[in-house]
């Protein structure tokens, strides 16, 4: 069947070229209707047998196969037409493209160029509203000091009027008994300034241990072997006498000092304080009297040039000592004329949290003073956080010499110098502490103690020496206070 299939299909392929059709409809046997369609061959007489059919198919395949070459070979010609037109064409642009390309560059340094100036632009807007913000910033902290200083001079003004007040009026004279007789001793009549006549006076000695005359002494300050202005070692410390309580939260920690070698016009009444609780820290608040300081009536509010850091400031010889908000940096700041002095780096020492004391605060850098001037207490990488303490030139703050101690600075709650020695407190938060530890730039050397030191207030901040007053200073979980001390001779 299929070779009859092909045989009927070659022979309609052959009689495509035919010259005459014949056409018929006629009903089938059935009565169904039939179309027939006949093309007389050009060239045959007769239709091929089966073989030949074959063979003509054949030829047909040949002929597809050789069209179908022919095909891709045109195709062929044709793509390769097409890439020498696209050569001719670049080779004919070549000259215009470099040309854009030139333009192009231009156009992109133009547009970068373009791009930086708007960079610029949105800088110089962004600094420019930051100064109209640190501006206004400033106008406002301004008003606030105007104000508060209008406030402290209706106080001041209402202390002179008060102060003038009493001295015109007259005070009760009243008579106590003394409170500051030692036990065993007898009380001396009065004198009789009518007569002139010479009166001997017999006392009975009374043997009274040292420990009572040390608790009961009036003045509060033990005396030495050496008299009030002599040097020697730390050998007790007495109990805390709380002078006053800061008002607001900035006071939880802070410092508190006065000058112990003070040059016109301060006195050695002259106080000095600042809360240290928050961020750019700036006032310094002065009062002229201890009275002032008590009552919380300063006579000048100082706003310093730069922020400070921590409670490691002190005041010698009319200068005020601190180091700079997050620097290594000391600065002198002269409190007479409102001006920075002197500004120096500690080279090496740790800042702003690297080698605090146990309790925090940023207590890398502590000032000092004693007796023989000004001291820095502070720690470095190379000492591996140890305390080293350098003396220090109060005039430029240069260096003059420089002592590593043994003690780790993190260690330790505080520390202070007396006498050329330095000596560390154990606990800030102990109720019953401890001064631990000394170190003796003299010999060289460190050893340890275990002189009590009371914490009342359990969070002790600040902790310095008063070589004029040959008083411990310190701050107590906002409360300023101070602390008998009492020396021998070494």
């Amino acid at each position: 069947m299929p070779a009859l299939h092909l045989l009927f299909l070659a022979c309609l392929v052959w009689g495509m070229g035919a010259r005459t059709a014949q056409f018929r409809k006629a009903n089938d046997r059935s009565g169904r209707c039939q179309y027939t369609f006949t093309v007389a061959s050009p060239n045959e007489s007769s239709c091929p047998r089966e073989d030949q059919a074959m063979s003509a198919i054949q030829d047909l395949q040949r002929d597809s196969s050789i069209q179908h070459a022919d095909l891709e070979s045109t195709k062929a010609r044709v793509r390769s037409l097409e890439s020498l037109l696209h050569q001719m064409t670049l080779g004919r642009v070549t000259g215009t493209q470099e040309a854009q390309e030139g333009l192009q560059g231009q156009l992109g340094a133009l547009r970068r160029e373009r791009d930086q100036l708007e960079t610029q632009t949105r800088d110089l807007e962004a600094a420019y509203n930051n100064l109209l913000r640190d501006k206004s910033a400033l106008e406002e902290e301004k008003r606030q000091l105007e104000q508060e200083n209008e406030d402290l001079a209706r106080r001041l003004e209402s202390s002179s009027e008060e102060v003038t007040r009493l001295r015109r009026g007259q005070c009760p004279s009243t008579q106590y008994p003394s409170q500051d007789m030692l036990p065993g001793s007898r009380e001396v009549s009065q004198w009789n300034l009518d007569t002139l006549a010479f009166q001997e006076l017999k006392s009975e000695l009374t043997e009274v241990p040292a420990s009572q005359i040390l608790k009961e002494n009036p003045s509060g300050r033990p005396r030495s072997k050496e008299g009030d202005k002599g040097c020697g070692a730390l050998v007790w410390v007495g109990e805390p006498v709380t002078l006053r309580t800061a008002e607001t939260i900035a006071g939880k920690y802070g410092v508190w000092m006065r000058d112990p070698k003070p040059t016109h016009p301060y006195t050695q009444e002259s106080t000095w304080r600042i809360d240290t609780v928050g961020t750019e820290i700036r006032q310094v608040f002065e009062y002229s009297q201890i009275s002032q300081f008590e009552q919380g009536y300063p006579s000048k509010v100082h706003v310093l040039p730069r922020a400070l850091e921590s409670t490691g400031a002190v005041v010698y010889a009319g200068s005020l000592y601190f180091q700079g908000a997050e620097s290594r940096t000391v600065v002198r700041y002269e409190l007479d004329t409102e001006t920075v002095k002197a500004e120096k780096e500690i080279p090496g020492a740790g800042y702003h949290g690297h080698f605090p004391y146990a309790w925090g605060g940023y207590t890398d850098i502590d000032l000092a003073v004693d007796e023989s001037g000004l001291w820095v207490i502070y720690s470095t990488e190379e000492a591996k956080g140890a305390i080293v303490l350098s003396k220090l030139n109060p005039a430029n703050l240069e260096l003059e010499r420089t002592w590593e101690t043994n003690i780790r600075k993190q260690s330790v709650a505080n520390a202070f110098v007396l006498c050329g020695i330095l000596y560390t407190v154990s606990s800030y938060s102990s109720a019953h502490a401890t001064v631990n530890f000394a170190y003796d730039t003299k010999t060289g050397t460190s050893k340890t103690l275990t002189i009590p030191f009371t914490n009342r207030y359990k969070y002790s901040s600040m902790i310095d020496y008063n070589p004029l007053e040959r008083k411990l200073f310190a701050w107590d979980n906002f409360n300023m206070v101070t602390y008998d001390i009492k020396l021998l001779e070494m």
